[in-house]
């Protein structure tokens, strides 16, 4: 039975290699967002990664998607008004537990490239490099499993104590394979990854064992193989939807305008004009072509420590059982994955604190306008004012007595707290920016013309 598990390794295997996208008409695509995602045409890859991207079932309690945590009407980021408006990271399966970051956006995730560092001409590998790629905010998701960054990370919640919470990743084949809503997955798994995908032998207590948190499904090693085979499909699936025009629209105001469409307004040009220059924004949040020719995409796919205060409002603080630190917990990014790698361990020290530079489209995506969003790895920024407002003013203002000082009352007080983490902070490119208030609303109008749907009058 081996040779099963072999072919689903070898369709596996091709599916890795990233789908180069078609030269996309920026025209065309604003005018699919005046009749909404859906009516985007899909693969049927793309068809079964969406049905498993909703899919509550795939979870302990059967109550939770990736799209609890990855909304699309708000840019595939929290979907819940109440805990962006707190502490911005989201329950899992498990009621209690929460994990310790802002969901990230999934949408524009896709292009980022396998982790690797670069070094700068002039320095060896004993020096500093600079990581570019992978996936979640600290790159633990680098895509050397499945040669794709978004495929990597999407097998983790699944199994992530304070997420999805499952205990086995066959529980997510055998519920993928055995849908609970059959109307819900109108194009099957055998139908994409093959009529013998999902030919595994299930032993008879494989519900009970998925639905207990220390659970096991008991299978012979043919089909522990075809499950792990199994299992890489799913998350090409689900990577192939995340990398889908009904995910990656590039149908903004921005898209329009660089379509000839539509004009921006004054304020909005102006704020483009700050952006590419006194603010440094593009340097980072960079305007150029995607590796497959997409338009922007407004991130380098590099790291950053930007000096962001802790978020008083997180509860991963006062949960005990992940965080013994309790309220001395620091996220320190990147360089706490670099340091786990025999490879990397030497790089760790430089990148405590960075996270990942995020795509800025979508950014201020939300359903109403007095929907709460939140901003930054830990949701500390509640406002686009408030995040322009720090860009320009960390280093000049005094450092707030209290750690746990929230934006609102940083703002009402004048000062800003104590970096999370206070090393590798990025004082070259922000801090000090020298920005008039004129500047900051002109910079933020310009933010806001970076939203998918919207459609020319």
């Amino acid at each position: 039975m081996m040779p099963i598990a072999t072919d689903l390794s070898k369709k596996v295997f091709e599916s890795r290699r990233h789908r180069a996208l078609p030269a996309a008409v920026v025209a065309a695509l604003v005018g699919m967002a005046a009749q909404g995602a859906g009516a985007q045409e899909l693969t049927e890859n793309e068809r079964l990664g969406r049905s498993i991207f909703f899919d509550t079932e795939l979870s302990l309690h059967r109550n939770q998607a990736c799209a609890a945590c990855h909304g699309p009407e708000v840019g595939f980021t929290g979907p819940i008004a109440a805990i962006n408006a707190a502490g911005s990271v989201y329950e899992g399966s498990i009621s209690g537990r929460f994990g310790n970051r802002k969901p990230p956006s999934s949408a524009y995730a896709t292009p980022s490239p396998v982790l690797f560092p670069e070094f700068d001409e002039e320095e060896s590998e004993k020096a500093a490099a600079t990581f570019i790629g992978g996936n979640f905010w600290d790159g633990r998701a680098t895509g050397e499993k499945l040669g794709n960054p978004a495929a990597d990370q999407a097998q983790s919640p699944f199994l992530n104590p304070v997420e999805q919470a499952l205990p086995d990743n066959a529980c997510v084949v055998h519920r993928v394979c055995n849908p609970a809503n059959p109307a819900e997955y109108p194009v099957s798994f055998e139908g994409v990854w093959g009529d013998e995908s999902c030919d595994i032998s299930w032993p008879s207590d494989v519900d009970s064992a998925c639905s207990q948190e220390d659970g096991h499904v008991d299978l012979s090693a043919d089909d522990r193989a075809r499950v792990e085979a199994a299992y890489d499909a799913i998350a090409l699936s689900i990577a192939a939807y995340e990398g889908s025009p009904a995910s990656n629209r590039f149908s903004s105001k921005f898209d329009a305008w660089q379509a000839g469409l539509v004009d921006l307004s004054k304020l909005e040009r102006q704020g483009f004009d700050i952006f590419k220059g006194q603010a440094k924004c593009s340097n980072c949040h960079v305007l150029d072509d995607g590796p497959k020719g997409e338009p922007a995409l407004f991130t380098d796919f590099t790291y950053d420590n930007l000096g962001v205060p802790r978020n008083p409002d997180d509860p991963w603080y006062t949960m005990a059982d992940f965080n013994p630190a309790g309220f001395d917990f620091l996220d320190e990014g990147l360089g706490s994955f670099l340091a786990m790698r025999k490879d990397y361990a030497r790089y760790a020290a430089a990148n405590l604190g960075k996270q990942k530079v995020p795509t800025l489209r979508n950014l201020d995506k939300r359903p109403t306008p007095d929907f709460s969003k939140a901003f930054m790895h830990n949701g500390y920024f509640k406002t686009l004012e408030g995040v322009v407002h720090f860009y320009n003013t960390r280093d000049t203002k005094p450092v707030c007595p209290d750690r746990f000082t929230t934006e609102a009352d940083a703002l009402a007080a004048g000062c800003w707290p104590e970096p999370e983490v206070s090393v590798n902070v990025n004082t070259a490119e922000l801090g000090d920016l020298k920005l008039t208030p004129a500047q900051e609303a002109a910079l933020v109008a310009f933010l806001k013309t970076l939203s998918d749907g919207f459609v020319p009058e």
